[in-house]
């Protein structure tokens, strides 16, 4: 591999006279930089080897053996610690060697170190009654999170100190079989990284009262981790590969799914879990279709989902229905999306007329008219306030979904293939949604979000497509809400509430409107931060709250965006660029 620079336009030839001064400076800066980040690092690590608390806290003993008094084995870190061990010596080693946009890779590996340092040293400060938990007690010394914080932002500011470089762009294009190779191994990381992240910490409570704060200190180093990756122009490689064998990847990623049951994650608990994110991910990517694609605000949107969660109930044979009519599944399924849909065209019906936030009125408004007529059991479909218990179980003859399988020697938990169900109907709502967005009607709703006058001006029927906008989401809601109403076996109208509404709403523009990919990941992303955090009892809201506000500000585009809103944005690293001055231009490394 040889790395060469993109050649300078002429124009740059004739930049004013401080632009040497500046490279200069930068150039007399970089021996000192590169100081500042291999001692960063080295903190960082030992900072790891030290105690964190100087004593035993009212909850127990600190994770990892961190407490003094358990601290029996120095150098067998774990957890968090052994986080921050990683990520110092890969400062240590990036900082060392000569390649592309290294100070961007480092100050991404600082700030994990950062955030890891800083949860866990507030939390112990916090729950031991102020510094001396975690600094000196009574003739005890723990000054762990104080040396791994001071490291983590020596190594962040050494790395500022040199300039940040553009991030590189990668060019390799290897033999399809090792790309193929490649695809899945990564594939297959990430879904072990997904199956830690679940159950990071445990389900929490009694057990383990430091689950919250586990789980924080495993997503800033992973976030620090990603941000390095993404610094280095890899992560962006790896989309390009994955988009050449798009077909491929997607097969792959179906089956990595699929897989989970038989990581950590593979137990009742966290299947049920899993099933619940899929049904929130089915959901939202119906609403992605109305907001996402037509730029249509829908604020009553969770409604399509509890109709097609009555009407399954209804359908299901359960003793509390009005209608008393048992179903095969699959047939209640069309007809729940079938109603949902109808209810979906009728609610869209005033976009001929309204828009903006006229629209979200009237969709706010039919959201509360449902909400109100379930909780009184109108026309005796509900329950009311009784709700619609004892839905019965998906079954095949005379096995049942909910019940374990043994496949061999291997058990799998009861649930799984609930979980086996929403992973192929949100495959299937996918599918779905690249078709649409692909097509003539897709493209229509985008024309349709960035300017209805200019949309009907070239001749588009906006009225009936946004109609149809409103008809497709509503069905795909309908179909999340059929499996929903069979999985959890009880249906209520207080599950579909305007904050369930808002939630995923959030989901898709934290996830990134218009994509599949962002839909799902918002949606996970919503469901599983507030479980994770209860730990943090009256904090929990708010911590969840400047979660999502941290990511909107660095990311508005959302996590993953589409490439035309994408567009529409000053990209991240042009920002960098330009507040660190004249540079050179991004570097492309060939074969």
């Amino acid at each position: 591999m040889t790395t060469t620079a993109t050649p300078v336009p002429p124009a740059a030839a004739a930049a004013p006279r401080h632009t040497g001064r500046l490279a200069g400076l930068l150039n007399a800066a970089a021996p000192r930089s590169k100081a500042l980040m291999i001692v960063g690092g080295v903190l960082t690590i030992v900072g790891a080897y030290l105690p964190w608390v100087t004593f035993v806290l009212n909850e127990g003993p600190y994770p990892e053996k961190a407490t003094l008094n358990f601290f029996v084995d120095p150098f067998g870190v774990t957890g968090f610690r052994l986080d921050l061990v990683v990520l110092g010596l890969a400062a240590v080693v990036v900082a060392l060697l000569r390649i592309p946009a290294r100070h961007r890779i480092v100050r991404g590996l600082g700030w994990g170190a950062t955030v890891v340092a800083l949860i866990n040293g507030l939390w112990i400060t916090v729950e031991g009654g102020g510094l001396g938990a975690i600094t000196a007690s009574e003739g005890t010394v723990a000054f762990g999170a104080i040396v791994a914080l001071v490291g983590g932002l020596v190594t962040v500011l050494g790395a500022r100190a040199g300039g940040l470089e553009p991030k590189p762009v990668w060019t390799w294009r290897l033999p399809w079989w090792v790309e193929w190779i490649l695809l899945v191994v990564l594939f297959v990381i990430v879904l072990l990284v997904v199956a830690a992240v679940l159950t990071s910490g445990g389900q929490g409570g009694v057990v383990n009262p430091y689950a919250g704060v586990v789980f924080l200190s495993l997503l800033a180093a992973l976030g620090g981790a990603i941000a390095a990756l993404n610094a280095s122009g890899l992560l962006t490689w790896v989309s390009a590969v994955s988009e050449r064998h798009r077909t491929f990847s997607v097969i792959v990623l179906l089956i990595v799914a699929l897989l989970l049951p038989l990581t950590s994650a593979g137990t009742e608990y966290w299947m049920t879990v899993a099933s619940n994110i899929g049904v929130y991910a089915a959901t939202a990517i119906g609403l992605n279709i109305v907001v996402g694609l037509a730029g249509l605000l829908d604020l009553g949107y969770v409604a399509f989902l509890g109709i097609g969660a009555f009407v399954a109930a209804n359908l299901s044979g359960a003793a509390a229905s009005q209608i008393g009519i048992h179903l095969p599944f699959l047939l209640v399924m069309v007809i729940s999306a079938v109603v949902a849909g109808l209810f979906g065209a009728i609610v869209g019906s005033p976009t001929l007329r309204v828009r903006g936030d006229y629209l979200a009125i009237v969709t706010l408004a039919f959201g509360e008219i449902f909400v109100r007529s379930a909780q009184n059991n109108i026309g005796g479909l509900t329950g009311g306030a009784n709700a619609i218990p004892n839905i019965p179980a998906v079954a095949v003859g005379d096995f049942q979904f909910s019940d374990s399988i043994t496949i061999g020697s291997v058990r799998l938990p009861s649930g799984v293939l609930y979980y086996v169900l929403i992973v192929l109907l949100v495959a299937a709502v996918m599918l779905v949604f690249a078709h649409l967005k692909n097509s003539r009607l897709g493209r229509a709703w985008i024309a349709i979000r960035e300017d209805e006058d200019a949309a009907r001006a070239m001749g588009i029927r906006t009225g009936p497509i946004k109609i149809l906008a409103f008809l497709i989401g509503a069905m795909l809601a309908g179909l999340a809400g059929a499996f929903f109403a069979h999985k959890t076996a009880v249906v209520a109208y207080d599950s579909f509430r305007f904050l369930e509404s808002v939630t995923l709403l959030a989901a898709v523009i934290l996830g990134g409107m218009g994509t599949i990919p962002g839909a799902v990941l918002g949606a996970s992303i919503l469901f599983v931060l507030p479980e994770k955090l209860r730990e943090f009892s009256e904090y929990r809201l708010l911590l969840f709250g400047l979660a999502l506000v941290l990511i909107m500000r660095f990311r508005p585009q959302g996590i993953v965006p589409d490439r035309h809103r994408k567009a529409e944005l000053t990209d991240p690293d042009v920002e960098d660029v330009a507040k660190e001055g004249p540079g050179p231009l991004p570097t492309r490394v060939e074969p």
